[in-house]
């Protein structure tokens, strides 16, 4: 699987006369992928304790953040942990009405948030992590969500299989903050007691009550979905990205080519045949210095925000995320996988398993000859630098303080790696 990087073309074209001319083009060329523009969205999770929530709700919003829409998780648990501490799985009793109130008090507190975020922060999409296992609940997140002119998508996990719910539990929720320092059989006693007190008035979506809402249920960790009321862009992506990812433990492997001629050299680009050592593990051709030389502007305003800039006839990072989505797809469905591909397509999936943001992205260190053996673990992903123990020249560029247009080209090249 060896998709291309960032094409450089040609650079034929002469440079622009003007500073008011090459701002026009600086303007299109680095003109973000076209975004949707609908109303905020909150992700509703729904579901009894350990049963996926929270790992869904950070998958979804590395996910959603990733491809360009901003997304923020809000875990009630967090709201809760700071009001009070917890002692057992007494809080969590149906009829402990000073600790029902707290958590509704902690809800709302949670739910201003989301406002704030939404309304106030330029954030797309917000999702409600937490149980809203009553219709109670969910009717007050409903009413919310209308009166600020949000919508809604709910996102239920349903799971009876005692295996997976005690994995989940061994993996998670030992290492919660709720449970630090304790016996790991206390632990075990005190989780399944307290999702009993949540199973006494559980009230899952229901295909007639809740018909006219916008939902998936996932069963069994994706053995099964249901999906009602798809409303737009953003919930149809969610949908379809939660149908392709899976539990399995697995590792995906991503390397970059074998050093190559170009490398040597330090061109960009090309499709050169590989060097005696790049064998042992795109201005197309161009050298940073003839870059800065020909085009100055250019190689400054690439510098500005690497992320969004296009090469002339060519593609931005932002470009090749949106490429790459597929990919992505394909390597959450997939097991063990190797991935080998072009520097800006490893940075680009890097970002995604590693939860990098945009600004980050396009500096994120990928060297040759060495191979990236990512495990995805419970809210995240373990990254191990495996070196094939053979020596490779070094293409990774920093960004220059000095960004510029009117910059010294000592300034421009400053952060260019030695070549031969």
């Amino acid at each position: 699987m060896t998709p291309t990087g960032p094409a450089l073309g040609v650079c034929k074209y002469r440079r622009a006369i003007g500073l008011l001319a090459m701002e026009e083009k600086a303007s299109k060329r680095t003109a973000s992928v076209p975004q949707f523009t609908n109303s905020p969205t909150m992700m509703i999770m729904v579901g009894l304790p350990a049963r996926g929530k929270t790992y869904i709700s950070t998958k979804l919003t590395r996910y959603l953040n990733w491809i360009g829409t901003p997304t923020k998780v809000f875990n009630l648990g967090q709201y809760r942990r700071e009001a009070v501490s917890y002692r057992n799985y007494e809080f969590f009793l149906p009829d402990n009405m000073e600790a029902q109130l707290i958590r509704k008090q902690c809800a709302l507190a949670a739910l201003k948030d989301v406002h704030k975020y939404l309304s106030h922060e330029e954030g797309h999409v917000a999702v409600f992590d937490a149980t809203n296992t009553t219709r109670e609940r969910r009717s007050l997140i409903l009413q919310f969500a209308k009166e600020h002119g949000y919508k809604v998508f709910f996102i239920e996990s349903i799971c009876n299989d005692p295996d997976i719910i005690a994995e989940n539990i061994k993996q998670v929720k030992l290492g919660s903050p709720d449970y630090i320092d304790c016996d790991q059989e206390k632990v075990l006693e005190d989780f399944l007691k307290r999702i009993e007190c949540y199973e006494i008035n559980y009230q899952p979506l229901d295909e007639e009550l809740d018909s006219h809402l916008s939902y998936i249920k996932i069963f069994d960790v994706g053995t099964r979905y249901m999906v009602n009321r798809v409303q737009d862009h953003v919930q149809s992506r969610t949908a379809y990205y939660l149908m392709n990812i899976h539990v399995t433990p697995r590792s995906i492997y991503l390397c970059r080519h074998g050093e190559s001629e170009l490398n040597l050299r330090g061109r960009i680009g090309g499709d050169s045949g590989l060097s005696s050592r790049g064998k042992q593990g795109v201005c197309e051709e161009m050298t940073y210095e003839e870059i800065q030389e020909h085009y100055p502007e250019e190689f400054a305003l690439r510098d500005q925000d690497k992320y969004r800039y296009r090469y002339p006839k060519g593609e931005s990072y932002e470009d090749l995320v949106q490429r790459l989505e597929p990919v992505i797809m394909e390597l959450e469905r997939q097991e063990n996988v190797l991935v080998i591909c072009h520097q800006a397509v490893m940075r680009c999936l890097l970002a995604y398993f590693l939860d990098k943001s945009s600004d980050e992205l396009p500096y994120l260190k990928c060297p040759l000859h060495t191979v990236l053996k990512l495990t995805p673990v419970a809210y995240g992903c373990r990254v191990e630098p495996i070196y094939l123990n053979i020596e490779a020249v070094n293409t990774h560029r920093d960004k220059p303080e000095n960004v510029d247009i009117t910059r010294e080209a000592e300034e421009a090249l400053d952060t260019v790696p030695a070549h031969y």
